[in-house]
């Protein structure tokens, strides 16, 4: 018989895209009490929730590093792993977002404390896949929440006056999901295939274009802002017609990653219906609304599948 792992020794990376994509959720609410005058304390009490649940799943997780640092490298390793990790420093962004309203000073030092984070991330990451076979070198999605993942940064960065930072972040990052996407291109042009399971990853694709769209919002770059606008109205309708492919495979932990560009896309949106109104303003509506529906489900199938063993295993996560 098989014996689960005692308290928090085995903590899977698995839990955070789902919640990245809840503290989206949050922001899009708070972005909607202007945008459709809903009750500012709708997004207000979500964002809470979840900032809680968030500190709660990281409390988790650097339980097990603690333990044995080398569990961080051995989740930097896999596929699942490096999606998880990127992720949990893009969610303690969001976080700093999260409270910039309430305490400036606080959501400083979170934010600092998130991109410290990352590019740890970053370095083991490059240094895994140096050190890898050819294969685990090519680009794929996963590679945007790696490498382009501070992009979430001035999310909070530019509110807090951080704009110098934001716009070298800004400039980086669409060379780099540039670079991601043109080679995606590639592949998909000389008849590279996903395999079913990894095939929710592709939904990421559009996590960088909203992101870019509403940091450029944020920037006061309106051009820039509508071309990544469209760009990403373009990756979700892709997205929209290849969905019965993209869950051939059906439910699994990789489902998270539907959740955070789903929010990316709804936040750009709104965020866009502010200066443009007219479509921007339905399409921001209509996705806010599928992103309500969608994202919480997911989050507490993968959540559940945490709290009842198997998501560890499915992950091939590392124990202590």
């Amino acid at each position: 018989m098989q014996t689960r792992p005692g308290l928090w020794q085995q903590t899977p990376p698995a839990i955070f895209p789902p919640i990245l994509g809840l503290l989206g959720l949050g922001l899009g609410w708070r972005r909607a009490a202007g945008a459709f005058s809903v009750p500012p304390a709708l997004g207000e009490l979500l964002l809470g929730a979840v900032s809680l649940l968030f500190v709660f799943a990281l409390v988790a997780y650097l339980a097990k590093v603690v333990r044995r640092p080398g569990t961080l490298v051995e989740d930097l390793s896999i596929l699942p792993g490096r999606a998880g990790l990127s992720t949990a420093t893009m969610a303690m962004m969001l976080l700093a977002a999260t409270l910039v309203p309430y305490s400036a000073a606080l959501a400083r030092a979170v934010l600092i404390a998130a991109l410290a984070g990352h590019g740890l991330i970053i370095a083991i990451v490059i240094a895994v896949l140096a050190r890898g076979p050819a294969e685990q070198r090519r680009p794929s999605p996963v590679w945007h929440l790696t490498f382009v993942g501070p992009i979430v940064a001035p999310v909070a960065g530019a509110v807090l006056g951080w704009t110098t930072l934001s716009q070298a972040i800004l400039a980086v990052s669409i060379l780099v999901a540039g670079f991601i996407w043109g080679a995606s291109l590639m592949q998909l042009a000389r008849g590279a295939r996903v395999p079913p399971p990894l095939r929710p990853t592709l939904a990421i694709h559009l996590s960088p274009a909203a992101l870019l769209g509403i940091v450029s919002v944020l920037l006061g770059y309106d051009d820039l802002a509508l071309a990544f606008g469209w760009l990403s109205i373009a990756i979700l309708a892709v997205l929209l017609v290849r969905v019965r492919a993209l869950t051939e495979a059906g439910f699994s932990p990789f489902w998270g990653a539907f959740t955070f560009p789903l929010a990316a896309f709804a936040n750009l949106m709104l965020l866009l219906a502010g200066s443009h109104g007219g479509l921007y303003r339905v399409l921001g509506g209509l996705a806010l609304v599928g992103a309500s529906i969608a994202i919480p489900i997911i989050a507490f199938k993968v959540l559940k599948m945490w709290s009842s063993g198997p998501l560890a295993t499915k992950t091939n996560a590392s124990r202590v």
